[in-house]
């Protein structure tokens, strides 16, 4: 327990310092999606309360609006240098996410927080950002996929994630999948969360996602619970530490490249 505790304080206290360790980037920026009902705002209600102790609902009116968004995540008197933004789920119906041709442009960073995707992106839209830099990116690609679904996503919602990640990985921009509702789909991890990395059936959904081990990170998200449980925050605090290393890494590999 107490080797738990230490993991939380020290991981709690790399975020609070962190520093994107580039004068042309003060805020990474990290782009979620993933199909409708995956858990991406709640993903990103438990990141907040893990770092602020107490239950968070700050994504809940943005992901029913159906709007792209940026949430800031705040500690004390200021902010941490990283940004999450979400865009509308991947859907069934052709057309009604998403459109596949707006994600290199919100990749490159050429869409305004506010913007409203739901057409192609217009270069005349006023919260269209012609010039993007590199602090306007997204320097992090997180898909979020329910793990008790994976199997019975429809094809058409693959192959939109497919299309994403192949976007990113051409601009060379790094992944990460968060592998939400694990309890869901395992009796032995809903038992007990410590055993979500032996259990088999948390492997065999990932094996399903042909994406590397290390860049999936199984998680909880709160719903009910009080903040303070251990066990969930640990999984997302590994989780929000390997997507900031991965996004600083980016960073600082195209600043050496420019």
């Amino acid at each position: 327990f107490l080797h738990f505790l230490k993991f939380i304080y020290v991981s709690w206290t790399t975020l609070n310092n962190f520093k994107t360790g580039s004068t042309e980037v003060n805020t990474l920026r990290m782009l979620l999606h993933g199909p409708v009902g995956a858990g991406k705002s709640s993903f990103f209600n438990s990141m907040d309360n893990v770092l602020q102790d107490r239950i968070t609902t700050r994504a809940l009116a943005d992901s029913l609006s159906g709007k792209s968004f940026t949430m800031e995540v705040k500690k004390a008197g200021s902010y941490f240098p990283f940004t999450f933004t979400d865009i509308r789920g991947m859907e069934q119906e052709e057309g009604n996410g998403v459109h596949p041709k707006d994600i290199p442009k919100i990749l490159l960073g050429h869409v305004k927080n506010g913007y409203i995707v739901k057409n192609p992106i217009s270069e005349g839209n006023p919260k269209y950002n012609e010039n993007p830099s590199l602090n306007d990116r997204i320097h992090c690609l997180v898909a979020v996929i329910p793990a008790n679904s994976i199997s019975l996503m429809e094809q058409i919602v693959i192959d939109q994630l497919r299309k994403v990640r192949q976007k990113a990985r051409d601009l060379g921009i790094p992944q990460v999948i968060i592998m939400t509702k694990v309890d869901e789909v395992c009796p032995l991890v809903k038992g007990n969360l410590e055993k979500v990395y032996a259990s088999k059936k948390i492997k065999e959904k990932v094996s399903l996602l042909g994406v590397p081990v290390n860049c999936i990170f199984p998680v909880k998200n709160y719903h009910d619970e009080d903040p303070g449980n251990t066990k969930m925050d640990i999984l997302i605090l590994k989780a929000l530490l390997n997507i900031v290393n991965f996004a600083s890494d980016y960073v600082l590999d195209q600043t050496d490249n420019e």
